[in-house]
């Protein structure tokens, strides 16, 4: 039983690292996902408990209950109002977090089995390219935009925003955001070959833009 306990202690701490945790958002777009991230568990957890009391009421003493409360009141429009409320929630937050045509700044990831190269524009205006570290800006939008060079990866900074895949021969657009200047954690989320797992990257929010990276190296 203290195996059991300790062992489900252990799996429910590993869920906590807050570099790779999407409750510990640290941008708007983060936000936006980690809120319909908690109103999906309100939802589900509404439905349970209703699914719970049928399974109460089943084995308790027989009633004579008229299908209009339970078939037709909880089982029908209780659901459909629950799921009709998740169901606009996710269209409010998939709207907002769309790209979108305002001037954000724009920089490049490409991924490669089993890594990532990123770009920037300079002040001059030249590419300044970087493998597995991204520069973004703080607190204005960032559009990301991702390729691959061989199969089908995945772009997620769990802290910033969702996910978004790379698939080759093709660009795919992502919006991220930082409140704060720091190193946010990032991964592939699709499983790409043998070395997946060590697919990460890093994203560097830097209060000057673009930065001086070699004042940073300093």
């Amino acid at each position: 039983m203290r195996g059991a306990s300790a062992f489900i202690a252990f799996a429910l701490l590993a869920g906590c690292d807050t570099g790779l945790s999407t409750l510990a958002p640290a941008g708007p777009v983060a936000a936006d996902i980690a809120w319909l991230w908690w109103v999906m568990l309100a939802g589900a957890t509404l439905i349970t408990v209703l699914m719970v009391v049928l399974l109460v009421v089943a084995f308790g003493r027989p009633k004579d209950t008229g299908s209009r409360v339970w078939t037709h009141g909880m089982g029908l429009w209780f659901s459909l109002t629950v799921l009709t409320a998740l169901l606009a929630a996710g269209l409010w937050v998939g709207e907002r977090i769309q790209p979108r045509d305002d001037d954000a700044v724009v920089v490049r990831a490409h991924a490669f089995q089993w890594g990532w190269e990123f770009s920037h524009e300079a002040a001059d205006g030249t590419a300044v390219e970087s493998n597995d570290l991204l520069h973004i800006p703080v607190g204005v939008p960032v559009d990301v935009l991702i390729t691959s060079e061989d199969v089908i990866h995945s772009f997620w900074v769990p802290r910033l925003a969702g996910k978004m895949d790379a698939i080759p021969g093709r660009t795919n657009r992502t919006r991220i955001q930082a409140d704060e200047a720091g190193e946010y954690d990032g991964l592939c989320a699709e499983f790409c070959g043998l070395n997946h797992a060590g697919m990460r990257f890093s994203v560097q929010a830097h209060a000057n833009w673009p930065p001086d990276l070699n004042e940073a190296e300093q």
